[in-house]
């Protein structure tokens, strides 16, 4: 059992946090005219104990994000009495899509053919067909992957085409330091990259961004999931 980062407050201090996350979300809704179940709040992990996910779990949340497949998959065993869905939402290394594909639901970074190929010969053929995401670059960072605008389209053809894959949508990351305007202009060009997609034929229905910092922004350019954190569990030890 990984040891609760030192920064983070206590777990009773979870449903205060969940509760103003919530309320953010809905605030965000309202503002736009959407439904607030329109909106995924999938919980991100990355660095909490076990304890504090059974925490989350008791508050009802159940959708849990995971950065890292070694630490995932300690916690995935030590949950497995539950009805936990796991997304893996890191940078995705090819030696270790079998332990995706054999371990979670969804995975939101998909951004080349070679690890969609890979996931799809290494998802178990019991197991319903593993929700993916293509991963976009959506923003001038170099410290965030994803495939590029102009070839996204192909490459969710590319992957439509793979039976034990089922192709969801599109995913981004922005760097911290954009402010709402540009926020909202990043999300806006993923939103266009979907709805493009749509047009060409392929069904998809998910938009996974926006984070602790950045939610509001996302919501109101049509986020389906919002991916946090820091705003549920407190800051994460360094």
């Amino acid at each position: 059992m990984l040891s609760n980062p030192q920064n983070s407050p206590p777990e009773e201090n979870q449903p205060a946090l969940l509760n103003d996350v919530r309320q953010r979300i809905a605030q965000a809704c309202a503002a736009t005219g959407r439904d607030v179940h329109s909106v995924t709040l999938l919980a991100v992990t990355k660095g909490q104990d076990v304890a504090r996910i059974r925490t989350a779990m008791a508050l009802g949340l159940h959708e849990f994000g995971e950065n890292y497949v070694g630490e995932a998959l300690a916690k995935i065993q030590a949950l497995r009495d539950t009805p936990a869905a796991w997304h893996f939402i890191g940078r995705l290394q090819a030696n270790k899509t079998r332990a995706v594909a054999e371990s979670f639901s969804w995975v939101h970074s998909v951004d080349r053919l070679r690890l969609a190929e890979r996931l799809d010969a290494q998802r178990p053929p019991q197991a319903p067909a593993l929700n993916v995401c293509v991963q976009v670059h959506i923003a001038d960072d170099p410290d965030k992957g994803g495939v590029a605008p102009d070839q996204t389209l192909s490459l969710l053809q590319a992957i439509s085409h793979l039976p034990r894959l089922r192709l969801r949508g599109l995913m981004c990351m922005l760097p911290h330091d954009f402010d709402t305007a540009a926020q909202r202009a990043a999300f806006m060009r993923l939103r266009v990259l979907l709805e493009k997609a749509r047009q060409a034929g392929l069904p998809l229905d998910t938009l996974s961004m926006g984070m602790s910092g950045d939610m509001e922004a996302a919501i109101a350019e049509g986020a389906t999931i919002v991916r946090v954190g820091t705003a549920l569990f407190g800051p994460r030890a360094t």
